[in-house]
């Protein structure tokens, strides 16, 4: 009796100094097995050619053809651009109006609430339902904003296939799409601002231009930091939006990374060489993040 007391209290004891090990436990096995297992099931895959015969992989352990191949991939090089041109001035616009759309709806007075919940409608449409409209608002033929360009005279204007226009068409509704995301981070950045701190600033007799610069930005830039990086990733991410307006067209003008990793594994089918294009892609996600964290820091640094 005394005995299995005894080993119901060791028991006990056991589970009361390791329960923090022990309530993580699950969580950690299934980040194992849906985060570590498939890393790892890529750069098996990265470093092998892997072809199809008789409805069955065959694996050949071929460490340095993928990598070769990723080295004299022209197309990839040219995604790449696309991408980087992509991300940089989409997400440049979209901080611009997010901030200045921020200021001037916190500005407004009981009619804040309802617009914002009328700029936040773009991010709650379904990708391909703003694909699509947009696909039917560039037509060449009759979409809408020919129709307005020849009702003024001018001739059309080939939107989606014109290797000049294209890539600036899709980051106009990467635009429309994304500035009510930016817009929301940073409204609520402004309504934090102390406004004993903007009141005072009035009474100094600071314009509105001085409390715009010199108080609200200095004080949610951090907030815009967060913004930019958010954002950024996800533009670099981008599929959905040039897979349905454009699909890499015309030529190679608006090929981005995300949709030339798709070519490569379900068209190509050549799953070697697409796990070393992600291989790629993470590590060039890490080194922006490690460049981002440290820029980050130093801002914070100096503020300091």
């Amino acid at each position: 009796m005394t005995a299995h007391s005894d080993r119901k209290i060791t028991v006990s004891d056991f589970v009361d100094r390791h329960f923090h090990w022990l309530a993580l436990a699950p969580a950690v096995i299934f980040l194992l097995l849906l985060t570590v297992y498939p890393v790892v099931e890529l750069i098996a895959m990265a470093l092998s050619t892997i072809t199809f015969e008789r409805a069955s992989e065959i694996w050949s352990f071929t460490p340095g053809e993928n990598f070769q191949q990723l080295l004299d991939d022209d197309i990839f090089r040219i995604a790449l651009k696309n991408t980087a041109v992509f991300a940089l001035v989409s997400v440049l616009i979209e901080v611009f109006f997010g901030l200045g759309l921020a200021i001037l709806v916190s500005s407004t007075g009981k009619s804040k609430g309802f617009i914002r919940t009328v700029l936040i409608i773009p991010i709650l449409m379904p990708p391909v339902a703003i694909g699509s409209m947009w696909k039917l608002m560039y037509s060449l033929d009759f979409g809408v904003l020919n129709q307005a360009i020849t009702a003024v005279g001018l001739p059309p204007v080939n939107w989606l296939g014109s290797t000049s226009l294209a890539l600036l068409s899709v980051v106009i509704v990467d635009v429309w799409h994304w500035t009510p995301f930016v817009f929301l981070i940073l409204f609520a950045a402004v309504e934090a601002v102390p406004s004993d701190v903007v009141e005072a600033a009035r009474i100094d007799g600071a314009s509105n231009r001085s409390i715009i610069f010199r108080i609200i930005i200095p004080l949610i830039w951090p907030t815009i930091l967060v913004a930019l990086f958010f954002r950024t990733i996800l533009a670099f991410k981008v599929f959905d939006q040039i897979f349905l307006l454009t699909s890499g067209g015309p030529g190679t003008s608006t090929e981005v990374v995300s949709l030339h990793l798709y070519k490569v594994y379900f068209q190509q089918n050549d799953l070697g060489y697409g796990s070393m294009l992600s291989l790629a892609v993470i590590a060039a996600t890490l080194a922006f993040i490690w460049v981002a964290h440290r820029a980050g820091r130093f801002v914070r640094a100096k503020d300091a």
